[in-house]
């Protein structure tokens, strides 16, 4: 490791010899790495996943994929051994402002560094690419559309880079959320450049993206280790509402503003709200600039941001934003990459996103300091249809290929399926992208885990009424056989008379009038989780219409055993509120006096735990789970993992905590 950060000079090894080479293990300690981590960045130690990835790039094997969650701190695994090797670090970045951000941050720090983008002016292109060929910056960052110009390949090759970051690597993957096809020429990029070590990031990538990013950047026979951790946000209380109607829709986004945010006083001129501030999520532009003239319109110092704004636009609201100008921003999925505000207390979704990837991408800007935060996902019917709309065209407005239609349409399925969850959301999320050491065991605060806690746990099974219900769903959709939209079988289903229905012949189906004892919402819902379930299907067409898919024929028929719960109907179990969940009073009941003694004990403990990582007490563990441990009074880190909510992650942080209170007190 170099001592200083003088200029680095680049390599004039032949090329052949230029190979990486471990350093001291001495200096690779947890104690002599962090305290170059201090020395050089400031800051008092590494995060152990942190860590894993500093060791395999400084020590062996030379390269690493890097999965953690936005605001995780990923780019001090390419920032730090940059500054421990000889030469320029080569950065591979998606946005110009992202870019811009990082070298400022760095070069206030001390450590030399800039970047090359199509919006500097010549000179100044021209003057930092005389830098670099000097040998005056320990980090470049690059737009990967600027890779494509050979001369500026050629350059970048000649400095010898002992290491190149890609970040945002997801963009890779034609199977993520987020591709792009300037990422797909890195592989040949890193051929022309042959550096000794080469780093992939990224905040979400499911297990068949990972694969994808190895083998695109030639990862896959170097046995790079691959860095999985962080997904994991118990701060963030998660939660999905079904609503129809704008108005509604509007009165909802604005109610989760005020459950964040200090109420804002409507004025000619917007006040401060704080403390804090939030990001309102829309699908299209349009409802950008609709939501951020109702958020202005009710006090909050509010902007849109998306792709339709001039770049220097976008430049003022993002800065204004970070520099706690604006309260609320209100945007398409063209903002948040880079964002650096640990204050953000909610994020809403007006619609929901593409894919589980996208969304958790953008609703773990909020809460990044580790204070409690909201992220509120609103879906309705129309949002399936316009979903689909989006998928099938692409960035110029042509329709996209089929199969990649068909990859984002499977995505959002499984969004789709994470709003219908019936079990722990952070869970869900955390299974999807195979983060299995982080399982909570139940967050004990999203609207799921609300619910079950105060309806009780059960198994949930689908009863014989329940399946006869999903193949009546399933026997409408194939009555109406392509001919109507999805609004138009809810109305056929509920029993609907209308001149359209008769027009449509709809009206003299059998099937008409089925469900005519329930509310229109509740066949909405029930159609959805159809689709969701992989049974029902929707056209690619201007008008999308359902119809059945192979399995939803089998399912009707009875070849397939029915895997979907109908929704509860309207006013038979009613939605649970804050103040239905059961008190302390209440949790304490039936237990015998050293088992009360006990939970009071535990109690006691996390309250410790939680003042001492200053986070709330919920972020530890709930009461539920206290209550259960008294019960069965676990006796070692095994006997935890039959206590509801103790998960893997939680044992690791905290068990020998709570199992030292459990053998102290009984």
């Amino acid at each position: 490791m170099s001592d200083d950060l003088s200029p680095p000079t680049p390599s004039e090894e032949p090329r052949s010899s230029y190979v990486p080479r471990p350093v001291s293990d001495a200096l690779l300690t947890d104690d002599a790495l962090d305290a170059r981590l201090a020395a050089r960045f400031g800051l008092p130690s590494f995060r152990p996943w942190q860590r894993d990835a500093v060791r395999a790039l400084l020590g062996a094997p030379f390269h690493a994929l890097v999965v953690a969650p936005t605001g995780g701190g990923k780019s001090l695994t390419y920032q730090f051994p940059a500054t421990e090797l000889s030469g320029t670090t080569i950065v591979v970045s998606p946005l110009i402002a992202l870019m811009d951000d990082q070298v400022r941050s760095l070069e206030a720090r001390g450590i030399p560094a800039t970047f090359l983008a199509s919006t500097l002016e010549l000179d100044e292109r021209r003057r930092r690419e005389r830098g670099l060929a000097e040998g005056r910056y320990r980090l470049v960052y690059v737009a990967p559309e600027r890779l494509a110009n050979d001369a500026l390949l050629a350059r970048l090759a000649a400095l010898r880079p002992p290491l190149v970051a890609v970040d945002e690597a997801h963009c890779i993957s034609q199977w993520g959320h987020d591709f792009r096809p300037d990422y797909l020429a890195l592989g040949r990029v890193l051929e022309a450049l042959r550096p000794p070590r080469v780093l992939a990031c990224t905040a979400t990538a499911t297990p068949a993206v990972r694969d994808e990013i190895l083998e695109r950047l030639g990862l896959r026979d170097k046995d790079a280790a691959v860095v999985l951790r962080g997904f994991a946000r118990p701060n963030l209380h998660l939660s999905s509402f079904e609503i129809d109607g704008a108005s509604t829709r509007k009165k909802a986004v604005l109610g989760s503003l005020r459950t964040a945010l200090r109420p804002a006083v409507p004025s000619k001129t917007p006040s401060v709200s704080g403390p804090g501030a939030a990001i309102v999520y829309t699908a299209t532009r349009k409802a950008a600039e609709e939501y951020a003239t109702l958020v202005s319109g009710a006090g909050y110092r509010s902007a849109a941001y998306h792709a339709g704004l001039s770049p220097e636009e976008r430049g003022r609201v993002s800065a204004e934003f970070a520099g706690k100008e604006l309260d609320v921003v209100v945007a398409t999925n063209a903002f948040g990459m880079g964002i650096d505000r640990p204050d953000i207390r909610t994020v809403v979704h007006v619609h929901p996103p593409g894919s589980i990837e996208a969304y958790y991408q953008e609703v773990g800007r909020a809460g990044r300091d580790g204070q409690p935060a909201w992220g509120v996902l609103f879906t309705a019917s129309a949002d399936i249809a316009l979903r689909r709309r989006l998928i099938e065209m692409d960035r110029d407005g042509e329709r996209a290929d089929a199969a990649r239609i068909q990859r984002q349409w499977g995505m959002f399925l499984d969004l789709l399926r994470y709003v219908e969850a019936g079990s722990c959301r952070h869970d869900f999320i955390l299974r999807y992208f195979d983060d299995t050491e982080e399982i909570l065991g139940g967050c004990g605060h999203c609207d799921v885990c609300e619910r079950l806690e105060s309806e009780g746990e059960g198994e949930l099974r689908v009863t014989d009424e329940d399946a006869m219900t999903v193949k009546k769903a399933l026997s409408g959709v194939a009555r109406v056989n392509r001919r109507a939209g999805l609004r138009a079988v809810v109305d056929m289903l509920h029993g609907e008379t209308t001149p359209r229905m008769r027009q449509l012949g709809l009206a003299s189906l059998s099937t008409h009038g089925l469900f005519s004892r329930e509310e229109p919402d509740w066949i909405l819902r029930l159609l959805r989780r159809c689709i969701t379930a992989g049974l029902v299907d929707i056209t690619a067409s201007e008008y999308p219409m359902p119809f059945l898919t192979g399995l939803g024929v089998r399912t009707m028929k009875g070849e397939e055993p029915v895997r979907v719960l109908p929704p509860p109907a309207k006013g038979r179990t009613p939605r649970p509120t804050l103040a239905s969940k059961p008190a302390k009073a209440k949790l304490v009941e039936g237990l015998d006096a050293p088992a009360t003694r006990l939970f009071e004990a535990l109690r006691a403990t996390r309250a410790t735990i939680a003042q001492s990582q200053s986070v709330p007490a919920y972020v530890v563990c709930h009461d539920r789970t206290l209550l259960e441990m008294a019960r069965l009074r676990p006796s070692s880190r095994t006997a935890l993992k039959d206590v509801h909510g103790m998960g893997p992650a939680r044992i690791a942080a905290y068990g020998d905590r709570f199992l030292k209170t459990v053998q102290e007190t009984i």
